[in-house]
């Protein structure tokens, strides 16, 4: 644990490498991935710019560096370079983006909407490839898509019934892209 929601904010961190999830414990122990963090990217800052607590809790997910930067020393760095100010609202406008996302497929999309358009993103940031390989595990996806394991796994067995993907442990191939995006829509639904 990096830290828990309601410490101190007197910081934030930098991933320099390894993976961190950041969620929320709803009061019934149910646990929201927010965000997955990879190296080179920032967390925990909402609570420096806003001068509060941790909204959130913060957690290794394998073998991890991070690099501690206190708040009064980012303040006075960004006071010297103005520049670095813009570039962590360029990452925290990326973040509210996927937020706004996220708060659209918990509200209005069905799991196998949000499973396909989680999917359908993944292929995208690979150039659009068909193989897959999922780099969370299957238990962690369900809680980024806000729903549980056997749903998942049900719901991946499902798509593959339909000849939409192909999957086996966490490599997936997308077969038909259009079908997925569909489900994404609403278009379409799982028989």
């Amino acid at each position: 644990m990096i830290f828990a929601e309601g410490d101190d904010g007197n910081g934030f961190y930098v991933v320099v490498a390894g993976r961190v999830k950041v969620f929320k414990i709803s009061l019934e122990g149910k646990e929201q991935i927010l965000h997955i963090i990879g190296p080179g990217a920032p967390f925990g800052e909402v609570a420096v710019f806003a001068g509060e607590h941790f909204p959130a809790h913060a957690q290794a997910l394998e073998e991890t560096t991070s690099l501690f930067i206190p708040r009064n020393a980012f303040i006075d760095l960004i006071k010297k370079n103005p520049s670095l100010a813009m570039n962590m609202l360029a990452v925290l406008s990326r973040r509210l983006r996927r937020f706004s996302a996220l708060v659209e497929d918990l509200s209005l999309r069905e799991v196998p909407g949000r499973l396909s358009a989680y999917l359908l993103y993944l292929s995208k940031t690979k150039n659009n490839a068909p193989n897959l390989t999922l780099d969370i595990s299957k238990g962690q996806l369900a809680s980024l898509l806000g729903t549980i394991p056997e749903t998942l796994s049900r719901i991946l067995a499902r798509m593959s019934g339909e000849g939409l993907i192909e999957s086996d442990g966490r490599a997936v191939q997308i077969l038909n892209r259009d079908g997925l995006e569909e489900l994404v829509s609403g278009e379409r639904r799982l028989a």
